[in-house]
């Protein structure tokens, strides 16, 4: 059995500016960490040599890869030549479509399962660069860069989008004391309301052809290299309020990022003690993450007693292998 272990992400600044209707006209960058909630891909040999067994939300059982309906699936074991013999399952501790790049985090689990199955080395660009090919080129679905990077990568990084496709990872190296503070104040909440991502990037995809639309994504680049100059000097309350900033100009992005009830919980949350914040993912629902100092957070959660709050740290490794042998 060969079992992967690849994290989740939070995305400070910056999301939608590693959609390519975007950074091949004007460099793109965020700034994101991963965090210690992961998507656990096992793969083991079937007794049935003809026939692939996947275990995800459902269970398929089928004898040729056309009969698959789980479309990264049908196209990863397709990629490696792998057409029966082959028992696949999924573990989250997530649920998909609230904000963490779930979707990635399984495709590039999945690569990096199946390339050991196949006794071959993947580098995490590897990695990264092949699930960007299966869901963007191949599967057509309207998602950036990002997601794929961050899961490959682990860590706090600025990732760059360059107009020639190139991505690049640059890790932020920041002392113990900042890295427990900004932890210590960052609170996440789940909200519900889970939602595909996809109607509202495909309206940000669409928008982003409009001169302020388009010059909104710039601006919310600029935040990107901001962010990291307070987070390398220590200026923790300063990271909060550019969160703020980057929020207040995701939402004209596309219409469906926020709604009345997200609106409502922000609102509750900078009269009680949040400095800044943001819905995570693309809009519509799943987890609202915002920056506030520790000793405010009592009030914070009384405040948001409605709404799940969620205890997380960063991690620093990205996809790794955490078993392979027949034990």
């Amino acid at each position: 059995m060969i079992i992967t272990k690849t994290p989740f992400r939070i995305s400070f600044v910056g999301g939608g500016s590693d959609l390519e209707a975007f950074y091949s006209q004007s460099p793109g960058a965020v700034l994101s960490t991963s965090i210690n909630q992961y998507m656990y891909i096992s793969s083991h040999k079937f007794f049935e040599e003809d026939k692939i067994r996947t275990k995800y939300s459902q269970t398929e059982t089928v004898k040729g890869l056309s009969e698959l309906k789980h479309p990264i699936l049908r196209t990863a074991l397709e990629k490696f030549g792998i057409h029966g013999g082959i028992e696949i399952s999924s573990i989250s501790d997530i649920p998909g479509g609230t904000g963490m790049g779930s979707s990635s985090s399984f495709t590039v689990g999945l690569l990096h399962n199946l390339h050991v199955f196949k006794n071959k080395f993947a580098s995490k660009e590897t990695l990264a660069q092949v699930a960007c090919e299966i869901e963007i080129d191949i599967l057509r679905e309207p998602i950036g860069k990002q997601d794929q990077y961050a899961a490959a990568y682990g860590g706090l990084n600025i990732i760059e989008f360059h107009k020639n496709g190139h991505v690049s990872v640059d890790p932020l190296y920041l002392s113990k004391d900042v890295t427990n503070a900004l932890e210590g104040n960052l609170c996440l909440y789940y909200i519900g309301n889970q939602r595909s991502a996809s109607s509202i990037l495909s309206e940000q995809k669409k928008n982003t052809g409009q001169a302020d639309k388009f010059a909104t994504l710039q601006n919310m680049v600029k935040l990107v290299y901001e962010l990291r100059d307070v987070l390398m000097q220590g200026n923790l309350d300063e990271f909060g309020k550019l969160m703020h900033q980057n929020w207040m100009m995701k939402q004209q992005l596309a219409s469906g990022i926020s709604n009345p009830l997200i609106n409502e919980l922000y609102d509750i949350a900078m009269k009680n003690g949040a400095m800044g914040g943001k819905l995570l993912g693309a809009g519509g629902g799943g987890f609202m993450l915002f920056y506030c100092p520790k000793e405010k957070q009592a009030k914070l959660d009384e405040a948001l007693k409605q709404v799940r709050r969620f205890d997380f740290k960063f991690e620093q490794d990205g996809s790794k292998l955490i078993h392979y042998g027949n034990g």
